[in-house]
């Protein structure tokens, strides 16, 4: 058997062997780039693919690889690369102009829609991220409760935003709940004293931090699945704690920009949950830059700006009409026969994940609802960071690269996300790739095992 030094060697060499011309794209980027890429989470060793083209599921690369697109942007391009309807939306808007600072009938569109789907959403505004959607939400919890400080779950990823840039993946080895660690260089140590850090899907350490910072707290925010790890909410859990915040009176904010892909009402339809505030992104875009927030009425008439002094909010392309038209043609695509198809995919997927890591001998447990889906190589249930962080990050690089030199375009960590012009033969031949990418780093699993 291979020892784990000669299967990275193997893998590195195969992947080399086969993206010449991405490597070589890379050494030029890195005079223009730090690190070669303009958005960190893009870059992996030994260097990234640059893609050439994407249809449906499917990527290729400058090299002309063909790829399954199981990343499809993070869960952003629900409808997979260039899907006729949404293109066409965004070509018929483009001949009319993108923004004009104005307000347009555009925007009342996309927002009816979304707020016909979700019903907790009484007034909504747009931004052009998701990480400002989250910016403005927390600001908005702020500004009505005149409180400062925030509860965030430990792992879970809410965008960019300095204050919730807290405890987002802070290693085997972190702080006790409620103190967090800041996320990045960078950021002031004092974000993470505005922000209080508790364990996902534990309501007892939940309960016990609420009662204690009470007076202080403006908002708790959660995602109900969470990007890392795709670890669903127990239902108990997010329902216990919505009654728990109206009860002292601090705000809930559910962060559907992810799953906003889980229902047509979103996450917290399907979770029976009615948040004060919520936080959208990717798909509500169409593949375009976009990013939504809004909630009860009385929270956001702060943002009216004949309030005296109201909340502000700016955006130059805040609402930009092709995203508009790009969003309402990729929601009115989602309806329910497109749910039960991911739902279908989602399930297949997440069994054969399991029978794929049995089959190449590994201990292993899968997470995911709907279309979400991850692979963590450690034994027992996986509720919440900790019992993620127990998978052998180093097998999971590996894994990735394995996965890539098979034609899957995924997640590095094991992560994926299903689209709908996905079929049950992607999802099959999806696992009979994972399954020969694990036997393919089994020889650096058992070293890290053992070593």
């Amino acid at each position: 058997m291979p020892t784990a030094a000669d299967t990275r060697l193997a893998l590195e060499r195969d992947y080399r062997a086969r993206t010449r011309r991405s490597a070589a794209l890379h050494d030029e980027a890195r005079r223009y780039f730090p690190g070669g890429v303009t958005r960190s989470v893009t870059y992996h060793a030994p260097y990234p693919l640059s893609i050439a083209d994407g249809c449906g599921c499917r990527l290729r690369d400058v090299d002309g690889n063909p790829y399954r697109d199981l990343l499809i942007n993070f869960g952003a391009m629900i409808h997979g690369h260039a899907h006729p309807a949404i293109v066409s939306a965004i070509r018929d808007q483009l001949g009319r102009g993108t923004d004009y600072g104005a307000p347009t009938e555009s925007h009342l569109q996309l927002a009816r829609e979304i707020m016909r789907r979700v019903a907790s959403v009484e007034r909504l505004r747009f931004t052009t991220s998701g990480t400002e959607a989250v910016l403005y939400a927390v600001r908005a919890a702020r500004a009505f409760t005149r409180r400062s400080k925030i509860l965030k779950m430990e792992g879970s990823y809410h965008g960019g935003y300095d204050s919730v840039s807290v405890s987002v993946d802070p290693g085997a080895n972190a702080p006790e709940a409620p103190r967090g660690v800041v996320a990045s260089a960078g950021l002031p140590p004092e974000v993470a004293t505005n922000t209080l850090v508790a364990p996902f899907n534990d309501l007892n350490a939940v309960e016990r931090i609420l009662h204690a910072h009470r007076a202080d707290l403006a908002a708790v925010i959660v995602e109900p699945v969470t990007v890392r790890g795709m670890i669903p909410a127990d239902g108990e859990f997010l329902r216990a704690l919505r009654e728990l915040t109206r009860q002292l009176d601090v705000l809930l904010i559910v962060d559907e920009v992810v799953t906003f892909r889980l229902s047509e009402g979103g996450a917290q339809k399907r979770f029976g949950v009615t948040p004060d505030l919520t936080t959208f992104g990717k798909i509500i875009g169409g593949g375009l830059p976009v990013g939504a927030f809004g909630g009860r009425a009385d929270i956001m008439s702060g943002f009216d700006p004949s309030h005296v002094p109201a909340v502000h909010h700016s955006g130059t392309f805040a609402g930009n009409n092709a995203v508009m038209a790009a969003g309402l043609a990729a929601l009115s695509l989602l309806n329910a026969d497109a749910f039960d198809h991911l739902d279908m995919l989602g399930e297949r997927l997440r069994h054969g994940l399991r029978a794929a890591a049995r089959s190449a001998g590994f201990e292993a447990h899968v997470t995911g609802m709907g279309s979400l889906a991850a692979l963590h190589l450690s034994a027992g249930p996986v509720r919440c960071y900790r019992d993620a962080v127990r998978t052998d990050r180093e097998t999971m690089r590996w894994l990735h690269l394995a996965l890539l030199n098979r034609g899957i375009f995924a997640r590095a960590g094991g992560s994926f996300f299903l689209s709908t012009p996905m079929q049950t033969a992607d999802v099959d031949e999806t696992i009979v790739a994972v399954e020969g990418a694990l036997k393919d780093v089994r020889p650096i699993y058992d070293s890290t095992r053992n070593g």
